[in-house]
């Protein structure tokens, strides 16, 4: 039997020849997949008992490529078919089992949809949107918590009613904030940074979205991502570099 540093074994407990890594390492491997994903995240799938990572004498947590496998699986879950964690946690133990597991399809807008369908007057995509009730399983928040962040402007129905699939995962990380004590009133200097960045990208790509041309604004949607992308790396390494912190 493998035994973990600490002399315990159990799930966590990674093959011979396995390369264990620190979670900073497996944020960076799943973030090309997942880019939402969070330290915090992966510590609440862990304390949800989802994830056994391995831990050394001096307590930091150790990853096995099953571990990242495992996490990334689950994300997947959540994030394309909107399971609850309990749900989650039976699927991953019947695949232990050895059985076959049926998933829903789908949820949510489609890939399509979201790579940019056009709907051919304002040259936005358009995409699915979510009722409040189907917003409130995917997050597995409540009634009353959502209420409360909307009062702050931190989620906000979109035009024409409903809620768009990226406010899932809005939800889903001021929610993990809060098991910090963070409160949404303390959230709203981040939005309003996002709110800020995101007229920042605006501006570079309006002329593109104007443009009489099809493939001229689907190039502005492709643009307007990446940028996003640039501006989340930067504020995370920004944030990063401001508290000094070094992933362990």
């Amino acid at each position: 039997m493998l035994r973990t540093p600490t002399g315990g074994a159990g799930p966590g407990a990674a093959a011979a020849g396995d390369r264990l890594v620190s979670i900073g390492t497996v944020l960076s491997q799943l973030r090309d997949e997942f880019p939402e994903v969070t330290i915090s995240k992966i510590r609440f799938l862990e304390a949800e008992g989802l994830v056994e990572p391995r831990r050394t004498a001096s307590g930091y947590r150790k990853f096995s490529p099953q571990d990242v496998e495992r996490l990334a699986r689950i994300l997947r879950m959540q994030r394309d078919h909107y399971l609850p964690l309990k749900v989650i946690r039976e699927h991953l133990d019947a695949l232990a089992r050895g059985e076959q597991i049926r998933l829903p399809a789908p949820a949510g807008p489609s890939r399509e949809l979201l790579d940019g369908a056009w709907d051919g007057e304002g040259g936005r995509p358009t995409a699915a949107r979510l009722g409040r009730a189907e917003l409130l399983a995917a997050a597995e928040v409540t009634e009353a918590e959502l209420a409360d962040w909307e009062s702050y402007g931190l989620i906000a129905q979109a035009e024409g009613g409903g809620y768009d699939a990226e406010t899932v995962t809005v939800a889903k990380l001021v929610a993990d904030l809060g098991r910090f004590g963070l409160e949404p009133r303390h959230l709203r200097a981040v939005k309003a940074a996002a709110d800020r960045e995101a007229g920042l990208v605006e501006q570079v790509v309006a002329p593109l979205r104007r443009h009489r041309n099809p493939q001229t604004r689907a190039h502005a949607e492709a643009t307007a991502k990446e940028l996003a992308g640039l501006s989340v790396r930067l504020h995370a390494a920004l944030v990063q570099t401001a508290l000094g912190l070094r992933l362990q």
